[in-house]
């Protein structure tokens, strides 16, 4: 890995975006979703992990993070280990109309790439941008809650379920599926 995609300080919050392969819709599905919550909360209470601000997009995650005891690609990268595993289970285990098509691509990625036993659902990277200054924060902010609406899914940031919106509208501090820790 290059030192360009590298967190040099994991304490300093840091915007990251993780996308499925080919731009897979894949969180289409709540069973999905609550995947992203479940392992985003764990890594907040086993690993240190602070995340700052989120968004489930259909095919991608945005999300601004720290952390002051490991380094966030060692948390990302064992994120990612977790989730791929959890979602092929997912796939396998519900009515998934899409079950065989994912599969192959999964499969195809993996072999592919030579980057994964069996399944690969997460690109590589995660694209790191450090937010050393109040106006990288809040734009990041900003494009994080706006995102849905950009893409037409809802007219206001407060309709779109997987974000943190809520904890930083006023009074609605604990609406989210994922502990945040806002910044302000």
């Amino acid at each position: 890995m290059s030192e360009k995609y590298k967190v040099i300080d994991s304490s300093i919050p840091t915007f990251v975006t993780m996308t499925i392969i080919g731009w897979v819709d894949l969180f289409i599905r709540p069973s999905y979703s609550k995947i992203l919550d479940d392992s985003l909360n764990y890594c907040i209470e086993a690993k240190g992990l602070k995340v700052h601000a989120y968004v489930y997009m259909t095919s991608h995650i945005h999300l601004i993070l720290s952390s002051e005891g490991n380094e966030i690609q060692n948390i990302i990268r064992d994120f990612k280990k977790h989730t791929n595993k959890k979602f092929i289970e997912e796939i396998n285990s519900v009515s998934e109309s899409r079950r065989v098509w994912l599969l192959n691509k999964f499969s195809y990625e993996a072999r592919r790439t030579n980057r994964a036993d069996h399944y690969k659902i997460w690109q590589d990277g995660f694209h790191p941008i450090l937010l050393d200054n109040y106006k990288k924060i809040e734009q990041r902010i900003h494009y994080i809650h706006y995102n849905p609406i950009a893409a037409g899914f809802v007219y206001h940031e407060r309709d779109w379920k997987n974000s943190s919106y809520s904890s930083y509208e006023e009074g609605n501090r604990e609406i989210s599926n994922v502990k945040v820790s806002p910044l302000w």
